[in-house]
């Protein structure tokens, strides 16, 4: 798969958020006559950005050389973009700009490692920027019993995602997560415009599961933060997780992932069992592949 085109991408991603912007919605007054587009116009965004129509042309088609702080954060505004979606089109807008690509293998510093060995009761995991699984603790290495075939090195959670008959059944709402996990990768995209492996990534997905190519089309983007999942899992059952996400200070490229547990809940007395069943041959092996345990994929995880 060739690079991704910058004023393709930013192209793509202004059209797609207009489109799902009315009028109404942005307090313009009702224009009268036929619309032949979904959402907002051009001119209508350049109006509520405050910038000239041609400006505002300029910018959706890619040339941004010059374009200003000032100006991006008006058309965010005027496109109602959330913080995420910000971020996305600040690096959309000056890919020149963003921090060099790592030639070293992304990996979990021995600081980290320690962390998620300590920690209990619960999974957690460490993810790269292309989701690749760079370490896990002994639970999250139980709970996705799927990744043990696969050399270690091989981890990575969208090729599970979309790849994997398994995540189907063990995600009981498989279309919300799958798509966060497409909306996480266009995010690293455009931070990341130069990375060949992201786009082989992209590309291996999108030849793979038509889900994932017709959501990539949309050009939405998602940071995870919180919130809670359900799962069926084959060999305890139903759980309900919690789960908070973190960016490790000093690796902004990195995503904690640690779940939570209502305690006393079902959910609970279900970890307790798998981590009881497992106990004998679920570790952190820091000396494995990408730095640490880790759970599924199948391709080159964690090479930069």
């Amino acid at each position: 798969m060739s690079q991704p085109v910058p004023e393709t991408d930013i192209r793509d991603f202004l059209r797609t958020r207009r489109a799902r912007i009315t009028p109404q919605q942005a307090g313009l007054p009702p224009h009268p006559g036929v619309r032949r587009v979904p959402g907002l116009r051009r001119e209508e965004v350049a109006q509520l950005a405050g910038v000239s129509v041609d400006y505002y042309v300029r910018l959706e088609r890619g040339r941004t050389t010059s374009v200003s702080a000032a100006v991006l954060d008006a058309v965010a505004r005027a496109l109602q973009l959330n913080d995420t979606e910000r971020n996305h089109l600040f690096a959309l807008a000056n890919p020149t700009r963003q921090r060099p690509q790592a030639r070293a293998a992304q990996r979990a510093r021995p600081g980290l490692l320690r962390a998620l060995e300590n920690v209990a009761g619960v999974p957690a995991l460490l993810l790269g920027h292309r989701l690749d699984v760079l370490a896990t603790n002994h639970l999250a290495r139980a709970f996705y019993r799927d990744f043990e075939g696969l050399p270690a090195g091989e981890w990575n959670m969208a090729r599970y995602m979309f790849l994997d008959p398994a995540a189907r059944d063990l995600y009981v709402d498989w279309p919300e997560t799958a798509r966060e996990n497409v909306g996480m990768l266009r995010l690293h995209a455009s931070h990341h415009p130069r990375d060949p492996r992201l786009a082989q990534l992209v590309n291996e997905l999108s030849v793979g599961d038509r889900d994932f190519r017709r959501w990539w089309s949309d050009h939405d983007v998602y940071q995870p933060k919180y919130g809670s999942k359900r799962y069926h899992h084959p060999l305890v059952g139903d759980l309900t997780l919690g789960f908070e996400a973190f960016k490790p200070m000093g690796d902004p490229d990195q995503t904690l992932g640690l779940y939570t547990v209502e305690p006393g809940s079902p959910s609970e007395n279900a970890l307790r069992l798998l981590a009881s069943w497992t106990a004998d041959n679920t570790h952190i092996q820091p000396e494995e592949g990408l730095g640490g345990c880790a759970p599924p994929g199948r391709g080159a995880a964690g090479q930069a």
